[in-house]
């Protein structure tokens, strides 16, 4: 089983995903997607499985900074977007086995089924 959590450091949520993960004794690789930014591919992938709407990051100050033709976005506009600005994307983004199954932290039991736990 593998498990990636794709965030940022000091983001709050992504901080207590991982110490739930820690804490629960689950293994799992980080990616700061700060430092290692999600390719058009892997963004098209999980937009596959999740959707483009619960992938946006829509507290952020760069999806603030969006027009309101953000409104009327296609899928492919989104992925261009998050491509570009990393911080569009909601986190963090749990990826097991290569799919993405969960956006954001919030519901354990949540977390517990989406990987399968």
């Amino acid at each position: 089983m593998s498990i990636q959590v794709y965030g940022i450091p000091n983001c709050g949520t992504c901080k207590k995903a991982l110490m739930w993960l820690q804490s629960n004794s689950i293994e799992y690789e980080f990616i700061n997607t700060k430092e290692t930014p999600p390719k058009s591919e892997m963004i098209q992938n999980w937009m596959k499985s999740l959707g483009s709407a619960p992938m946006r990051n829509t507290s952020g100050q760069s999806y603030r900074a969006l027009g309101d033709e953000k409104k009327t976005w296609t899928d492919q506009q989104w992925i261009d977007a998050f491509t570009n600005d990393a911080m569009l994307l909601k986190r963090p983004i749990f990826v097991k086995d290569g799919t993405a199954v969960l956006v954001g932290f919030r519901d354990e039991a949540v977390i517990k089924t989406k990987l399968k736990l």
